[in-house]
């Protein structure tokens, strides 16, 4: 082109180019929105990983029976009565 005119990008908006004015509130509360998902969707797999490479290190080390007083555990067929 030899008019020197700079080529508009069809990514840049048309008319006013101001980065403020280019989203509207609706569209930032949702660009926001979704950015906490990708953070908490992030959070969610890296969680899962860590169970998958060392599944027993999430798991409690003391049992449902141990809280139990005055049965010794296996003996339940006396105080369901």
């Amino acid at each position: 082109m030899d008019g020197g005119q700079p080529i508009p990008s069809p990514l840049a908006p048309l008319g006013n180019t101001s980065s403020d004015s280019s989203m509207s509130l609706e569209q930032k509360t949702t660009f926001v929105f979704v950015i906490l998902l990708f953070i908490f969707l992030g959070i969610l797999i890296v969680r899962c990983f860590r169970i998958l490479l060392d599944p027993y290190r999430s798991m409690p080390t003391s049992t449902w029976a141990d809280g139990l007083e005055g049965l010794e555990k296996g003996q339940f067929d006396h105080a369901l009565a």
